[in-house]
């Protein structure tokens, strides 16, 4: 995409141990992705999407149609809301019931569905492969993975449009190239949000019979 295939060099980052130099040399935020161009290092996704489509020749990543360039930042502006919805479904007290997380977020992925239905010239939110398509894909791809593995949820399940886009999605070569290793992101979320969620709800249950026993 973007005609940047060999000319970019990529680096690993691992998020459990970032290496130092990437804070003090690099992007002092110390999250990833960044990209470093021209002597400047760039952060957050969307902004980098952004520049891309600036700066690189290439396929253009927006239509020049103004309803579906308006669609495309209604539904960029929504991956924030996803993601906070969705995020905060994983963070719930590990007694409850792992239904009342995933309901939820239930209706995130309705909206997705229901995006993908607005144009019915391509299986893309806008129709034909777009930025839009970039910013959900990675997202979805770790819910996706995520939920099936711990809840046995299948975020595509009476959403067929959902499971077309992400069969259309896992044609494109450029990304399929950068996809997580299932396994290894599956881990990193568990620990994540169940591990230490597991820490906080235990600390508090700890807290709470020292506070019975010394009043006792």
């Amino acid at each position: 995409m973007q005609g940047l295939q060999g000319k970019i060099k990529l680096v690993a980052i691992d998020l459990h141990n970032k290496p130092t130099w990437y804070k003090e040399k690099v992007y002092p935020e110390n999250r990833v992705p960044c990209l470093e161009h021209n002597n400047e290092v760039l952060g957050e996704s969307l902004d980098l999407l952004r520049y891309l489509e600036s700066n690189f020749e290439g396929p253009a990543l927006l239509p020049n149609d103004p309803a579906k360039q308006e669609f495309a930042e209604e539904m960029i502006s929504y991956t924030d809301t996803m993601s906070k919805t969705v995020f905060a479904s994983f963070k719930g007290d590990p007694v409850k019931e792992v239904e009342v997380g995933i309901s939820s977020s239930g209706g995130t992925f309705d909206h997705l569905e229901a995006a993908l239905g607005k144009f019915d010239d391509g299986p893309f939110f806008l129709g034909q492969f777009s930025m839009v398509d970039i910013a959900y894909v990675t997202l979805i791809e770790r819910f996706q993975l995520f939920l099936q593995d711990v809840w046995k949820y299948d975020l595509t399940a009476g959403r067929p449009k959902l499971a077309a886009w992400l069969e259309e999605m896992n044609k494109i070569s450029a990304y399929t190239q950068t996809k997580h290793e299932p396994q290894k992101l599956i881990e990193h979320y568990k620990h994540r949000f169940l591990i230490d969620s597991w820490h906080v709800y235990l600390g508090s249950r700890d807290r709470r019979l020292m506070l019975t026993y010394q009043n006792g």
